[in-house]
């Protein structure tokens, strides 16, 4: 009883001394930290995911405490110390994934430290009258489970730990085993980033060894108050099924539809920059083309001249499938995230040089036009109007409202499209990463919520929304 006193009296102590915040820092390692549990030399890595979760959940108590300024000093610190080691971080993730290109991913890590909103998301609303005053404002929730690919892993846990941060959050991140070596890596560098900033460690953990059962164990753990989940469908059903509040992030299959007003060599060179930016692996990328009949030949070409392989053989076509597609309808995971030179090869299709897309005219039927491929594999289904070409996006899109791409200078038309289509995410006139903010405007995200209609998240969704009415004062007009 003794000892439990003492160590709150610390904390309380250590608590006082945070919240002056931009002051000197405070180590309060030994507070949070010493479980058993604690993989030696690994701050932030654990072996269970209960040991995991209660040391985040005694450094939330003390985070929550904390001044949004010490919350920012742990997000600048993040940025700071991430910046020379995206090159590295890349490379990390080409070598363990096999997935995407390293020059691909250094953008996307750039774009992450530049463009992930922190604390400045969390506005507050005020509303005042004859009654007094009313404060909207944004909380924490608590410890977060986040759930990671491993299409973007570092980018996504990067992101995901400077928005939660901001929010107030512990995260206990449960990695994909896919990138378990990264992943944990990274958790440990950050771990230690932000205890070297603020002084607490384990508000952001993981476990040694991740798996199926341990994503399981955590989502029903009682001290996880929210769910994000970057995955699969299945993952997000799952988590649904936890009874926690549930941010999720699920699949897409974003058809771009090319009318005859469009600028065609622009879109063709649009559709090329973010079909095969980093081979396809982002969920926003354009999976499909739909073109109109009498600008589908000049499209093709121009394609073709942005770096693109045309496969016009039915038997190469259908060999391409053979090998990329299981016999359960899913991509096999040995060319998800390939170089297009990689499974042109393996289809025994010779190329020259190192296309960034292979291209070919289909059905909207096609297998590779209704399959989220994950690859740089590029339908192209031709229609005769703007009618039959938006039934057909609508179509290939399944009702997924994730993402969706048009090129046209049709300004009623654009309107009909986005209106119909109801992504999280509309693109006109551009590559489809502009609807993460690379050349494009707007906050950047990795873990846009369409089945739960958060869309592209941010900070303010990793928190709670509380209201607080003063019922007297507070209002001169």
């Amino acid at each position: 009883m003794e000892n439990k006193q003492e160590l709150e009296r610390m904390i309380r102590s250590m608590i006082t001394e945070i919240m002056k915040g931009d002051g000197p820092t405070v180590n309060v390692s030994s507070a949070v930290t010493g479980e058993s549990q604690a993989v030696e030399g690994e701050p932030g890595v654990f072996k269970t995911v209960g040991a995991a979760v209660e040391a985040a959940k005694k450094a939330q108590h003390i985070f929550e405490e904390c001044t949004l300024a010490t919350r920012g000093k742990a997000i600048t610190a993040i940025r700071t110390a991430m910046r020379p080691m995206v090159e590295t971080l890349a490379k990390m993730t080409y070598e363990e994934t096999g997935m995407g290109r390293v020059a691909d991913k250094i953008i996307k890590l750039n774009l992450t430290l530049d463009k992930t909103p922190g604390v400045e998301d969390l506005v507050t609303e005020c509303e005042t009258g004859d009654n007094g005053m009313t404060l909207y404002e944004l909380s924490p929730y608590g410890v977060i489970g986040a759930i990671t690919p491993s299409t973007n892993p570092s980018e996504t846990l990067i992101c995901n730990a400077i928005g939660m941060l901001a929010a107030g959050n512990a995260i206990f991140f449960s990695v994909h085993p896919g990138a378990k070596k990264l992943s944990r890596w990274l958790v440990s560098r950050l771990n230690e980033i932000v205890r070297d900033a603020i002084g607490i460690e384990n508000l952001i953990v993981t476990i040694e060894e991740p798996s199926i059962e341990a994503a399981q164990e955590m989502m029903v753990h009682p001290d996880i108050s929210l769910l994000v989940v970057t995955g699969g469908p299945g993952v997000v059903h799952q988590a649904l099924c936890s009874g926690k509040k549930v941010i999720g992030a699920g699949a897409g299959n974003p058809p771009a539809f090319v009318d005859e007003t469009a600028q065609i060599k622009k879109a063709a060179q649009d559709i090329v920059l973010g079909a095969s930016f980093d081979n396809n692996i982002l969920c926003i990328a354009e999976k499909s083309v739909v073109a109109m009949r009498s600008i589908v030949d000049e499209l093709v070409q121009h394609m073709i001249d942005a770096g693109s392989v045309l496969i016009t053989d039915e038997r190469q076509i259908n060999k391409l499938l053979e090998i990329t597609l299981q016999a359960n309808g899913s991509p096999s995971r040995k060319f998800v995230g390939r170089n297009a030179k990689v499974i042109l090869e393996a289809a025994g299709i010779p190329c020259e040089g190192d296309p960034r897309l292979i291209i070919m005219r289909t059905d909207k039927n096609h297998p590779f036009a209704t399959t989220e491929m994950l690859m740089p594999i590029l339908p192209i289904v031709t229609v005769d109007s703007f009618e039959e070409g938006l039934a057909t996006c609508l179509f290939l899109e399944n009702g997924l409202h994730h993402t969706a791409v048009m090129h046209s200078l049709n300004m009623e038309r654009l309107n009909r499209m986005a209106r119909a289509m109801k992504t999280s995410i509309f693109v006109k006139n551009g590559p489809s990463f502009a609807g993460l903010g690379y050349n494009g405007e707007g906050t950047t995200t990795f873990t846009i919520a369409t089945p739960t209609g958060e869309a592209t998240t941010t900070a303010r969704h990793f928190a709670r929304r509380r209201r607080c009415c003063l019922t007297t004062g507070f209002q001169i007009r």
